[in-house]
């Protein structure tokens, strides 16, 4: 099973268009572009964040806290 070529794309696609109409078809491929776009940006605002957190390893991570919560020391308590 190789990869999807051209006549194989387009009868896809002429499926899709007798299924979903002309109309239906153009908002599913609105949406799905609009979608792709937003991903794309999220993951490249994540690899910023990651790269300046990595250019910068004097800032702590704001979600942790290096200092153990009061009475969890690590010590068993006798009880």
């Amino acid at each position: 099973m190789g990869p999807i070529g051209f006549k194989e794309l387009l009868i896809i696609l002429v499926i899709a268009l007798l299924i979903f109409g002309a109309k239906r078809l153009k908002t599913i491929g609105s949406d799905l572009g609009g979608a792709v776009k937003g991903f794309k940006k999220a993951m490249d605002e994540g690899d910023d964040k990651e790269s300046r957190q990595l250019n910068s390893p004097d800032q702590k991570d704001a979600d942790f806290d290096s200092t153990p919560s009061a009475g969890k020391t690590g010590t068993k308590s006798n009880v």
